[in-house]
């Protein structure tokens, strides 16, 4: 087994710069693997994603950092270069966070075309397709698909980072389990729901039909709730919902979801789906997550190595 990722989710605001700064300076400190920043680059509140990461990576030390996911406004090609600088320049602390769009107006209002649904997922597999071709190295890369093309343009000589996707529909999903490497469930699903044991099935049977190993595929979880003094009555609301708890409700619910449910890493967000406060993070990363990985650790026939 490998070991589960845990981390937390930002969506970060000009005027919030520096508590993100602090926020994820802190969690490198606490231990945590991940943090997350939204793409959202038609809303001029937001920082850029990539702009932040880039910064907030050469703040820290240990921590990666993905774009939770990444905008199809950015072209795969200059994507690629911009990930595999920021793995330079961080020893490789960066993972690829990658989606076929949601707010398809928005993202025309940006100057592209606008793309229909089964468009969109196509592009998004090319463009993962794209930046893998363009990273690690070798000869010049041509590249001619429906949506996206280069013509003769040298890899960059850095691995290309892990890719996760946000994908939601069969379509998407298929194309997860045939190219990436991690999928990250809409609408915050869980382990529990019946989004994700209605979707899991569609990644794996892609990844089998390519001859890959559905275990390739990690499932990580974009993961709001509270985390309380006292046990909560019912971790989970009336639609089977995750809602929080006391640390050791936390613990017996992740340790099982990563034992008995194959969850690979967890992102935790405030209870409304936004940036957790600074207490709550200092909980999660000092009390919640190591008691979760010294439990997998002793429950797991095998010891697994820490992702990338």
């Amino acid at each position: 087994m490998t070991a589960p990722v845990f981390g937390f989710g930002a969506h970060s605001t000009v005027d919030e710069a520096s508590e993100l700064l602090e926020l994820v300076r802190r969690a490198d400190d606490d231990g945590l693997d991940v943090f997350s920043l939204s793409d959202h680059p038609y809303l001029g509140e937001r920082l850029d994603a990539y702009a932040a990461l880039g910064f907030v990576l050469g703040r820290t030390r240990r921590i990666a950092g993905f774009a939770n996911v990444t905008n199809p406004t950015r072209a795969p090609a200059l994507l690629a270069r911009t990930v595999a600088a920021l793995s330079a320049l961080s020893g490789g602390r960066v993972v690829l966070g990658m989606g076929a769009g949601g707010l398809w107006d928005r993202i025309a209002d940006m100057g592209l075309p606008r793309l229909s649904p089964g468009a969109a997922v196509d592009a998004f597999e090319e463009a993962i397709v794209l930046v893998r071709a363009l990273c690690g190295g070798g000869p010049p890369v041509t590249f001619t698909g429906r949506h996206h093309r280069v013509h003769r343009i040298d890899p960059a000589p850095v691995p290309a980072p892990p890719v996760w996707t946000g994908s939601v529909g069969r379509r998407s999903l298929a194309a997860t389990g045939r190219v990436a490497d991690g999928w990250i469930p809409g609408h915050a699903a869980d382990w529990r729901s019946a989004r994700y044991l209605s979707s899991r099935p569609v990644i794996d049977g892609a990844a089998v039909a390519v001859g890959r190993d559905p275990a390739a595929v990690r499932t990580i979880f974009n993961l709001p709730g509270r985390i309380t003094d006292l046990p909560l009555p019912a971790p989970r609301d009336g639609d089977g919902r995750w809602v929080g708890g006391d640390v050791a409700q936390w613990v017996d619910e992740l340790t099982g979801a990563v034992l008995e449910h194959g969850a690979s890493g967890f992102l935790l967000f405030s209870p409304a789906g936004g940036t957790p406060d600074a207490r709550s993070l200092e909980r999660w990363a000092g009390e919640i997550v190591p008691a979760v990985r010294e439990a997998v650790a002793t429950e797991s026939p095998e010891k697994g190595e820490e992702p990338g």
